[in-house]
């Protein structure tokens, strides 16, 4: 190697979605009116379960804890992809870049175990809905919450430190829109292979564990509904675990196909796409999913309004006297 291809990368530059002008502003405005609803679903859905009493048990617990992700694993990327449409040079620190990919890997990792807790709140709710309030018990929920963290941000940790431990020292432009394993492997001048067979099998054992506990879960659960001799509680019970399957597999299906690809086969093009919606749209759907589908959630949101409204013409009666 010469001089100039041995010295290490300092910064990267992200080539960006798209190289044509002309959508800029377009992806722009896309990109900024899903974050716009993304912080204020999930924000809102958090400010909802803190203020309702009746959303006040364990799965309204853990889905206060999944708005907080994905409010948090969104803002890690689309506000710096937003800013790229306009600046001139897309540019992120060495340092910068391993922030973003510690945090976004250790939130994704994170939500990840959080469904499959989920999964559990629901096998408990719907088999053994006389002993839930003792089995899923507040201490119970916190200790649950507090491992999935600190499982996510110390795998995160190892991921981190495996990546960027390689050297970059060819090219510094990014193939992306955000830091992420397959364009950064793509740019090393190190020997990837033991990080590439180390993230398939982490990302293997991670998604397959956590969907094996959420697919034990439901077997039960169905084994459950289908006992059950009411159509309406087979109903109730159905509706309760809709919103948490189509979470499920949204979010499953995505990483599945962005992490258990050999790389030979990994496209960066099509990657971007895949990855627009898992980092972008995901964190905006989960909230509809959950509000839409959830009779408590709609009820408590009418009730928020009904208060609101009522304020609202309060004081406008007010200042008309």
């Amino acid at each position: 190697m010469n001089e100039k291809n041995e010295s290490q990368v300092t910064q990267f530059i992200f080539s960006g979605l798209t190289d044509y002008p002309q959508l800029q502003v377009a992806l722009f405005a896309l990109f900024l009116i899903i974050y716009i609803i993304t912080l204020s679903a999930n924000l809102g859905m958090i400010l909802l379960i803190k203020i309702d009493p009746q959303l006040n048990t364990p799965m309204y617990f853990f889905l206060s804890h999944l708005s907080f992700l994905d409010a948090g694993y969104s803002s890690t990327v689309t506000p710096k992809a937003m800013t790229g449409f306009f600046a001139k040079k897309k540019s992120i620190s060495l340092t910068g870049c391993a922030i973003q990919f510690y945090m976004f890997d250790g939130l994704v990792m994170t939500e990840l175990f959080l469904l499959s807790i989920m999964a559990y709140d629901r096998y408990v709710a719907i088999c053994n809905p006389l002993l839930y309030s003792v089995v899923m018990s507040k201490k119970l929920c916190t200790i649950l919450v507090t491992i999935v963290y600190l499982y996510g941000f110390v795998s995160s940790v190892v991921q981190t430190a495996l990546t960027f431990t390689l050297s970059f020292c060819s090219s510094n432009v990014i193939d992306h829109f955000y830091c992420n394993d397959p364009p950064l492997l793509a740019l090393s001048c190190s020997d990837t292979r033991p990080k590439e067979i180390q993230l398939l099998v982490l990302s293997g054992i991670n998604l397959s564990s956590s969907l094996l506990t959420i697919v034990i879960s439901y077997v039960y659960i169905l084994c459950a509904i289908f006992g059950k001799h009411s159509s309406g509680s087979r109903h109730r019970a159905f509706s309760t675990c809709a919103s948490h399957l189509t979470a499920v597999i949204i979010f499953y299906g995505t990483l599945f196909f962005m992490y258990l690809k050999p790389s030979s086969t990994h496209s960066l093009s099509y990657d971007k796409v895949v990855s627009v919606f898992y980092a972008v749209v995901i964190p905006m759907l989960n909230p509809l999913i959950y509000s839409l589908r959830n009779k408590e959630v709609k009820e408590a949101l009418k009730k928020v309004m009904r208060r609101k409204c009522f304020f609202i013409v309060r004081r406008l009666a007010n200042n008309v006297q």
